[in-house]
C-alpha cells in the first residue's frame, strides 16, 4: 500500500513541471512496485525452475 510518504517523495522528485500523465505513471508504477514486495513478503513468487516449465508448456 502507497503512504503519503512515499507518494510525496515521488512528487518532490519529479521535475517543476510535469503531466497529469506522467504523475500517473509514477504513482501505477509505485503501487505495482508494492504489490510485488507484499507478494514477495507472502511468499506469492515462482521459482525460474517453474517458470522455465510453464513457458515451455505454452510454446507446444
Amino acid at each position: 500500500m502507497l503512504t503519503k510518504e512515499k507518494v510525496n517523495r515521488t512528487i518532490n522528485n519529479l521535475p517543476d513541471k510535469f503531466t497529469i500523465d506522467e504523475l500517473i505513471d509514477k504513482l501505477i508504477f509505485m503501487e505495482k512496485i508494492e504489490e510485488g514486495l507484499q507478494q514477495s513478503e507472502e511468499g506469492k513468487v515462482v521459482s525460474n525452475e517453474d517458470l522455465k516449465v510453464i513457458i515451455d508448456k505454452w510454446s507446444k
